[in-house]
């Protein structure tokens, strides 16, 4: 997540935007042999995805329909890597959660969980928790304030110096200039904001609560948000960077994972298996629920964007996906309900200006479940 660029995911033409015997998760030297499965109708795509990674390390998945393939270069299935705005529908999640436990609803309003000082100006009383998962609040792609404290670390960590404390008083420098829920406009502050919020309601730091409610409990053992543990050396135009660390928005951008996590991530979206509860259940259902409609056509789910795409049979289907990227690395997962196809892809390099990356993974999820006759 760039902190001068939305993170969205690219459209087909133009650009909008480990098991028990597993490696350790730490940096692969560029001498790994890549690892991946026996053929299978996945295993070209995979290596066409592959290839467009930018940087040295890359870990790319595919499920389909109990199926599921990895390739890994310069990495194991093991190895962290910084998934940036990927953790939005982390956080997205984690409030779908906390809604089919009851503990809260889509439409409370943040002002109900703000001081006073802090509940933003013109429309900021209306903005609901759901509001902030759609980007549909009417808040700013970045706080205020935000760039200035970059400077210092921009080329390295620009999220670095803005703290829990500078979020809040952000927001009470903020106007909301038109009714929340009418309009689509990207936000790493709103999305920041609602992990902020959900943790103060867990009675947690973002990164415990996360772990507690959603990581553990879906079996993904090696995503965390502690920038201290093990993982791949990022690169920014082939230099190395220092781990991602965003203490005031970590919600928009902290979390690290895993090619065996997010693989267990996609098959748990499109499939939950019978050892996750019921009130999970709920959770991974009410994420793909869009919301509102973009500019373009595109739906607004929670954190998730949803696009339809023709097969090759004449009928539509719905593609969800998310991107992400830091100073050091790039991601992109997506899936198709329909299909019950989903393919995830991270490399240890910033993205790119033209995105090929992304635009490929993109592109190569699309046309697997383009294959797949509509139900």
């Amino acid at each position: 997540m760039s902190p001068v660029s939305s993170d969205t995911a690219p459209r087909p033409g133009p650009e909008r935007e480990p098991g028990p015997d597993a490696s350790p998760a730490t940096d692969a030297g560029p001498d790994t042999a890549p690892t991946a499965q026996p053929e299978s109708a996945l295993s070209l795509p995979l290596e066409t995805v592959a290839a467009a990674a930018p940087g040295p390390a890359v870990a790319v998945v595919a499920v389909r329909a109990g199926e599921s393939r990895t390739l890994c270069r310069g990495a194991s299935a093991a190895t962290r890597f910084e998934l940036g705005s990927v953790t939005k529908t982390f956080t997205a999640l984690l409030l779908a959660e906390a809604v089919a436990r009851g503990e809260l609803g889509h439409d409370d309003p943040i002002a109900e969980r703000l001081p006073a000082a802090a509940v933003p100006e013109g429309y900021g009383d209306r903005i609901t928790l759901a509001h902030l998962a759609s980007h549909t609040a009417g808040l700013p792609v970045l706080p205020p304030g935000l760039l200035a404290r970059a400077v210092p670390r921009f080329y390295t960590n620009p999220y670095e110096g803005f703290t829990p404390d500078h979020l809040l008083h952000a927001l009470s420098q903020t106007r909301v200039r038109h009714p929340p829920g009418q309009r689509v406009r990207y936000s790493n502050f709103g999305v920041g904001l609602l992990g902020r919020l959900l943790s103060d309601a867990a009675g947690a730091p973002y990164g415990e609560a996360l772990a507690t409610r959603i990581l553990t409990p879906l079996g993904l053992a090696d995503s965390t948000c502690d920038p201290e543990l093990p993982q791949a050396t990022g690169h920014w135009h082939g230099r190395p960077r220092p781990p991602w660390r965003i203490p005031g928005l970590p919600g928009a951008g902290a979390l690290r994972s895993s090619a065996r996590d997010l693989q267990r991530y996609l098959e748990v979206l499109l499939s939950p298996p019978p050892e996750v509860d019921e009130t999970l259940r709920t959770a991974l259902h009410d994420v793909t629920r869009p919301r509102a409609t973009a500019p373009g056509g595109d739906r607004m789910c929670l954190a998730w964007k949803a696009r339809t795409h023709t097969a090759r049979d004449g009928g539509d289907f719905d593609l969800l996906f998310h991107s992400g990227g830091t100073r050091g690395f790039t991601s992109f997962a997506g899936f198709c309900p329909a299909a019950r196809i989903g393919l995830a892809a991270v490399t240890n390099s910033s993205p790119t200006l033209r995105g090929a990356f992304i635009r490929t993974a993109y592109r190569t999820l699309r046309d697997l479940a383009a294959e797949i006759p509509a139900r």
